[in-house]
């Protein structure tokens, strides 16, 4: 029986030291996504419903089945959001974006969905992710997709595999949904309940059902990229030609159409094996997205990643990063006199750069040494009467023992010099 002080299922607490490898994460995609020429925005986690629905499709499993979605105290149905993209795009329509106008965004965050939990992915979760708004161009795609790549490199994940693939235009649709289902109609009874539904309501999604039992006939399915016109077809080969200039390597997936509705043209996903069976590690496309109240695309190229899988992905190439580093200084105190100065000498050291820890409850010089071992402090300094009425602080390093007695005036001018040099 689960305690009562314990998570909810499919949700998590983030301490030292694994904190360190998600701010490791995200410094890494801050960094690298501003040299592209995106900014941060935060959106809220917390959404009218309609911007869910209207964005991503009614008939998607996210919508039908996943979204935490409740009724607040105005009587407006809300959703906590399951993605970034739709908030995104329904923060850059409220800034106005003018015709021809190119936004880059970068955004992370938690996000929340109702699936059973599983490895690297629970119910709150955290994405990274981008969105380039108010340009279609195959080169953009391209791009796009290179920096995801640079970006997993960034984070130490260089052997993901990348598949792409197209998933086409609204006019390209009717057609391809009625070979798939033309396709599909003799192994309906075989598929699972899900493929069942989505023959009737979506039937593109059922290409990504991942239950082995409807493996063969997706395998058997035919490929998008015949069944979608001249249009099409012409602009995935000027983005795989454009991947070809950048020096990407790529895998054509004719069957990748990604989980969502809003998807038009390029889609892509990078796979990587230290992920299991659920091995998408990122993965996004080019889009047209629908806000509550327009008929008019938001559209644009973006892509997630998911910071779980990625602390997964590292964690299987042994790409952890260091841990929680020790103190650089703790202030041993003797007495009152020396508790009362030690805090003003730890302002002092705090001020000038330096990771300190001080004494504050009077304790043996003894507990107060051990305390300094937990810490792994690198310098303990010790102050008592002797010590306050000379005007000096003896500094000992913990790597060998060696005492020195140092001017009160000039420990921090000591501590940074030997600190600095190693």
């Amino acid at each position: 029986m689960a305690s009562q002080w314990e998570p909810l299922l499919g949700t998590a607490d983030i301490a030292e030291p694994e904190v360190r490898e998600w701010v490791f994460v995200e410094n890494q995609a801050r960094a690298l996504f501003s040299r592209y020429g995106y900014g941060e925005l935060r959106t809220p986690v917390i959404e009218r419903t309609d911007v869910f629905v209207r964005g991503l499709g009614d008939e998607t499993d996210v919508v039908k089945k996943e979204m935490y979605t409740f009724e607040d105290r105005g009587g407006r149905s809300v959703t906590l959001r399951p993605e970034g993209t739709a908030g995104v795009m329904r923060a850059i329509a409220n800034q106005g974006l003018a015709e021809g106008e190119e936004r880059r965004v970068f955004y992370m965050g938690p996000m929340f969905r109702g699936e059973r939990p599983a490895a690297g992915r629970r119910r709150q979760f955290h994405q990274v992710g981008v969105e380039a708004v108010g340009r279609a161009a195959p080169l953009l795609d391209a791009e796009c997709i290179a920096m995801l790549l640079h970006f997993l490199e960034e984070v130490g994940i260089a052997d993901g595999e990348l598949l792409v693939n197209s998933r086409g235009t609204a006019d390209d649709r009717p057609a391809a949904a009625a070979a798939l289902k033309e396709h599909f109609t003799p192994h309906l009874a075989g598929l699972c309940e899900d493929c069942r539904r989505r023959f009737e309501t979506n039937v593109w999604r059922m290409l990504d059902c991942k239950v082995e039992g409807c493996q063969e006939a997706i395998r058997g399915a035919p490929a998008i990229m015949d069944l979608l016109g001249a249009e099409s077809k012409a602009y995935f080969a000027a983005v795989c030609a454009c991947l070809d200039g950048l020096k990407v390597p790529y895998r054509v997936d004719p069957r990748l159409v990604r989980g969502l509705d809003y998807y038009e043209h390029t889609v892509f996903e990078v796979v990587h094996s230290g992920l299991g069976a659920q091995n998408a590690l990122a993965g996004g496309g080019r889009y047209a997205l629908f806000l509550p109240g327009s008929d008019r695309p938001v559209r644009g190229v973006g892509f997630a990643a998911g910071l779980e899988r990625l602390l997964l992905a590292r964690a299987s190439l042994g790409q952890a990063a260091a841990g929680t580093p020790g103190m650089d200084v703790f202030l041993v105190s003797l007495g009152e006199r020396a508790l009362a100065a030690s805090q003003l000498l730890a302002a002092e050291l705090r001020h000038a750069g330096l990771r300190v820890l001080a004494e504050t409850t009077g304790r043996s010089m003894k507990a107060q040494m051990r305390a300094a071992d937990r810490v792994r402090a690198r310098y303990t300094l010790i102050r008592g009467d002797n010590e306050l009425d000379g005007g000096t602080v003896l500094c000992k390093a913990m790597a060998d023992g060696v005492q020195t007695p140092v001017a009160a005036g000039e420990v921090a001018a000591w501590l940074l010099a030997r600190l600095m040099s190693g």
